[in-house]
């Protein structure tokens, strides 16, 4: 994946869940560079056709889609491939080359991440 940049997610020791890049948001004041991290990947799903494009590959069936699959976004094709260079580029999705297609999908650790950053702590 030449120039592609991805969110640095942590596995724990023990293979157990997930280590988000971040800490959840009412655990600790973030660092500057887990500000940046969390920035770039919000900031990519900020605009209205990167997130239908990023839950349209998350919803698809298998965690995976072509982009024939899921191109009717209401853009032209050229505009769909900046928008999911863009998720590529934040770290939200992978990719790989099928033949003519280009299959992406989003990582399962990537999803837990985001859910983990916008949790809050158990009422005790």
């Amino acid at each position: 994946m030449p120039n592609a940049k991805v969110l640095p997610l942590l596995e724990p020791a023990d293979n157990q869940g997930v280590v988000p890049c971040c800490p959840p948001l009412a655990e600790r004041p973030m660092t500057a560079a887990e500000a940046e991290t969390a920035a770039r990947m919000f900031k990519a799903l900020g605009d209205p056709v990167r997130l239908r494009l990023f839950s349209a590959v998350a919803s698809h069936e298998g965690g995976e889609a072509c982009v024939c699959d899921i191109s009717d976004v209401g853009v032209s094709q050229p505009t769909v491939s900046h928008h999911l260079k863009k998720l590529k580029e934040a770290g939200l999705l992978t990719s790989e080359r099928r033949g003519t297609w280009v299959y992406y999908r989003v990582e399962p650790s990537v999803l837990a991440a985001m859910g983990s950053l916008l949790t809050l702590p158990a009422a005790a």
